[in-house]
């Protein structure tokens, strides 16, 4: 089933994993993948590797969790990538009855402003995809405040529009940890004419640091309510543990009351953190799927 087909009927529920070092036995991710599965989720989606590298073991994960039953959207970046390279990668997929897709730029390695393969931007890549392989359901990227690249919130839901135009049937979202922000950036890419299904990104709240790190290297903003407690508990993890995932829950809510079409929550290879995440808002949260 493609991820459009269930956007049409449900509200979805779907975690992001990504594929481990080469070193690293598959056991946990394994593992990780099994206990997800718990919580009925509707899809998985599997990344790339940073600046295109890493692509064998996203093959080994996809395949993993098409072992397990469940459907499978491998990213697919155009970072190093011809147009030869990319069809063989993507006829591989289909060669494993991968129907979805998300369609991604990619970040561009340390040092380097530019792609490095036969696309620029996002937009080429999915209509390369539309016309090379029409029955694919491919999604695409969205920034509920911007990409940190783009000059103005007016350009970049421009590119949105222009990924959907090319044949992106779902928009995946960064993460966005302001709920009147994304339902801002909803009105805003509707208001400009972007009418496909979006998923929202959850990125939980588990640390200090990694907190920090994500939403600054994404340029994304750290609004009061989570300022409060990134301050109250900067010296207590395991107080920032729990009010972290009182947050989470609170943000999930916030999002589906916003409009969301789905929930993507990125586990990072984690399935403790989420778990307890989910378990603390399923009983609310479970009813709307």
């Amino acid at each position: 089933m493609t991820i459009a087909d269930l956007l049409k009927k449900k509200t979805t529920l779907s975690f992001e994993v990504f594929p481990p070092k080469d070193w690293v036995p598959l056991d946990g991710i394994r593992q990780t993948i099994s206990k997800l599965c718990g919580f009925g989720p509707d899809f998985f989606s599997c990344t790339f590797g940073a600046g295109g590298t890493g692509r064998g073991r996203n093959v080994e994960v996809c395949d993993i969790i098409n072992e397990s039953g469940n459907i499978v959207v491998p990213h697919l970046t155009c970072i190093g990538s011809s147009r030869d390279e990319i069809r063989e990668i993507v006829q591989g997929y289909v060669d494993r009855k991968i129907v979805n897709l998300l369609a991604l730029r990619g970040d561009f390695p340390a040092g380097q402003d530019y792609t490095g393969g036969d696309f620029a931007h996002a937009d080429g890549l999915i209509a390369f995809l539309r016309s090379e392989f029409p029955g694919l359901c491919i999604g695409a990227s969205g920034y509920p405040e911007k990409h940190i690249g783009a000059v103005s919130m007016e350009s970049d839901i421009g590119y949105l529009r222009s990924k959907q135009d090319s044949g992106a049937d779902f928009v995946m979202t960064q993460l966005c940890y302001d709920t009147v922000a994304f339902e801002r950036f909803l009105e805003r890419i509707r208001g400009a004419g972007v009418t496909i299904p979006v998923v929202a990104g959850v990125m939980p709240v588990l640390t200090y640091d990694s907190t920090i790190r994500m939403t600054v290297s994404n340029g994304c903003s750290v609004p009061a309510g989570l300022a409060a407690v990134l301050g109250r508990y900067q010296n207590d993890p395991a107080g920032l543990a729990m009010a972290g995932v009182e947050y989470t829950v609170g943000l999930i809510h916030g999002l589906v009351a916003a409009g969301a079409n789905g929930l993507h929550l990125y586990s990072l290879n984690k399935w403790e953190k989420v778990a307890a995440i989910l378990e603390a808002a399923r009983l609310d949260i479970r009813e709307k799927y």
